[in-house]
């Protein structure tokens, strides 16, 4: 399920130009308690990997640079996802009872929130992103350091990291062992973008872009939800239906 939340302030709405970590903090901030700290925490695992199973897009309003901070103006529209019906209740209760809500340094109000229950009815969707998908893998250097690689769509590898990412979802989220030979495959649909984001002082790159996504219904639902690629609760891998 996708909620597209649109925001108000009295005074011009301010982040900084890299927020993902203070949009994932306000997701945090305004779902119930319990459910905060065992997402935070703990999460849904499956072959020794952890997820989240949310995502959120960027700040969907183009911003003014000012003096490396942007500036929105005083309205913004914001997507969160996720296929926890419990995560999608207590997020959209709690932007409708809160009279003030903080984001950063900024006090916003909800104005309106719009609810949509992505549904597919064919082994192929077309999107867009809304905050870059990430595929990545690390390895380790001979001196036993460690670095980590951004794969691009145009490697081979791309899909199959997106793909077997998903299906560890699944099965964390289900609690089953679906193959990975029940995955995806992801066609760029125009020349993507590679996009580098700071995230507490990390480099992630990620990959904006419109793409065609093949695959079995229940994973291309699950990625629709949950997001596609790696670091969703970070704020990557969000993307919308087009047609």
């Amino acid at each position: 399920m996708q909620i597209k939340i649109g925001f108000s302030s009295n005074e011009d709405i301010q982040l900084p130009v890299h927020y993902n970590h203070i949009l994932q903090a306000f997701i945090y901030n305004n779902i119930d308690r319990d459910l905060s700290v065992f997402l935070h925490d703990n999460g849904y695992a499956s072959n020794g990997r952890v997820f989240k199973l949310f995502t959120f897009s960027r700040i969907l309003n183009r911003a003014r640079n000012e003096n490396g901070r942007f500036n929105f103006g005083k309205k913004i529209d914001l997507v969160v996802s996720s296929p926890l019906d419990n995560f999608c209740r207590s997020i959209a209760n709690s932007m409708l009872q809160k009279e003030e809500l903080i984001l950063g340094q900024n006090r916003i109000k909800a104005e309106e929130i719009q609810i949509f229950d992505n549904y597919v009815d064919d082994d192929e969707i077309k999107v867009r992103t809304l905050s870059g998908i990430v595929a990545y893998s690390t390895f380790l250097k001979p001196d036993n350091r460690k670095y980590t690689h951004y794969f691009m769509p145009e490697e081979k590898d791309f899909s199959r990291i997106v793909s077997e990412n998903l299906v560890k979802k699944y099965n964390a989220l289900h609690n089953t062992n679906l193959s990975f030979d029940e995955g995806i495959e992801i066609i760029p649909l125009e020349e993507p973008r590679q996009i580098l984001t700071y995230y507490k002082n990390f480099i992630i790159k990620c990959v904006d872009g419109k793409f065609l996504i093949r695959g079995d219904k229940r994973l291309l639902k699950l990625g629709l939800d949950a997001g596609f690629g790696g670091k969703n609760s970070q704020g990557f891998g969000c993307v919308r239906l087009f047609y």
